[in-house]
């Protein structure tokens, strides 16, 4: 895992996976495990690291649900940046991050469907885990105009 593209590329699936942790409610535990990581650092660097993994939760956190994208696709290109300078640093660290990566998406796939829906305003939201069916069909329209 010494080379550049090496450490690029486990920095990029690393920073993707804490973006997509950031938003859920097993936040804390995923923190733990980057704190681990980052002590590998020193625990002086392993601080320093953790404040600007929380002020990017806070800001993906804070963004409005219409700047959401935006925000995360910025956070994971910071994000990569700072992971991949620390393992530049801490290339011991390489196969760690890429296992809590991993970690990350085993959870993902074994929890089920995840659906996120937003800004859908005067809709419907119809979400199943296997066929819907109604006597008659289901119909939508579009809501009136006001004049």
């Amino acid at each position: 895992m010494g080379d550049a593209l090496n450490i690029m590329d486990v920095a990029g699936v690393g920073a993707g996976a804490l973006v997509t942790e950031m938003v859920k409610s097993t936040w804390e535990s995923a923190r733990d495990a980057v704190a681990g990581l980052f002590r590998r650092g020193g625990e002086e660097t392993a601080e320093q690291e953790l404040r600007l993994i929380d002020a990017a939760r806070q800001r993906l956190v804070d963004s409005p649900d219409i700047e959401r994208g935006s925000v995360e696709s910025q956070l994971r290109s910071e994000l990569t940046i700072q992971l991949a300078a620390f393992l530049q640093k801490n290339p011991d660290a390489a196969q760690a991050l890429q296992d809590l990566a991993d970690r990350g998406k085993e959870a993902d796939t074994s929890a089920g469907a995840r659906t996120s829906v937003h800004g859908n305003t005067n809709s419907q939201v119809v979400i199943s885990a296997g066929d819907i069916s109604a006597s008659g069909g289901i119909h939508y329209r579009a809501p009136e105009q006001s004049r």
